[in-house]
């Protein structure tokens, strides 16, 4: 088994599947946690279908470099999210579902309609589910992933401290001048640009789980914020590194396989933390 991962490894696209995976399971899990604790996990889920819906209009305009569209149309998307989830009159969930649901069926439409691809079905499964996306990835394609993910990476470090505060009690930030609007607009955008990394790798449906089920495992098993985000990073590229060997070796849906990683491991921490708890750890 090891040596016919040696094997695949040889191959460049094998290596980049590796590289860009491990990279979004990192910017994913950094703020998987800030999310999960202040109940922003749907934006994430709206935020996908948002660059579903701009990956069917970039595609049936046939644009060679789809980000071009994907993510001004996604960071615009999430600051009018967060806009619309603090409108009385509209609340957070409705916003989502207005957004989310139409720019689902918006680009389903377009692509059905206007679509040169002969073959439309694989299309739209490959863009929902990141069926083999990841395998065809250019070295431009992950260069600029390279790049875009250590922004991600350095914007969480540089900002730990405000995005720490905004997180566990934004009322006392505000009252101690911390402008809170404009971190919580600076996570959104962020977890924008996180999100169309990921459809390359797990397509549009399935991002949520990226971001989520490291934040929620390692929840289970540690406690403090630093601690909880250090874990969630590991278990997330580790179920990564684990869902794309198994991709390979198994000839698996990527995307799918990591979830699944993701899952399995979730319920692992679930019960080690049930243990815990019951021995008066």
């Amino acid at each position: 088994m090891l040596d016919t991962l040696i094997m695949y490894l040889q191959y460049p696209f094998v290596r980049y599947a590796v590289i860009v995976g491990v990279l979004i399971a990192l910017c994913s899990s950094l703020l998987g946690v800030t999310l999960v604790l202040k109940r922003f996990s749907f934006i994430g889920d709206g935020l996908s279908h948002v660059a579903f819906g701009a990956m069917a209009v970039a595609s049936v305009a046939g644009l060679t470099n789809k980000l071009l569209i994907v993510l001004p149309v996604t960071v615009i998307s999430a600051v009018l999210l967060l806009r619309s989830g603090q409108n009385t009159r509209i609340k957070g969930d409705a916003s989502v579902a207005m957004i989310s649901v139409g720019a689902l069926a918006f680009g389903y439409l377009i692509m059905n309609l206007f679509s040169t691809s002969s073959n439309l079905s694989g299309d739209v499964c490959s863009t929902l589910f990141g069926s083999t996306s990841i395998l065809t990835l250019t070295l431009r394609e992950v260069r600029i992933c390279i790049v875009l993910s250590v922004i991600v990476v350095v914007i969480f470090v540089l900002f730990y401290n405000k995005i720490f505060a905004v997180t566990f009690d934004e009322s006392f930030a505000k009252a101690a001048g911390v402008r809170t609007e404009r971190y919580n607009l600076l996570i959104a955008v962020v977890i924008a640009v996180i999100i169309v990394l990921a459809m390359n790798l797990v397509g549009s449906l399935l991002i949520s789980a990226l971001v989520i089920f490291p934040a929620l495992s390692a929840m289970r098993v540690q406690r403090s914020f630093k601690s909880v985000t250090i874990c969630s990073a590991v278990l997330s590229v580790l179920c990564a590194l684990i869902g794309i060997a198994v991709s390979i070796l198994g000839g698996t849906p990527v995307g799918s396989t990591i979830v699944a990683v993701d899952v399995a491991v979730f319920i692992i921490c679930y019960s080690l933390g049930k243990i815990r708890g019951g021995i008066g750890v």
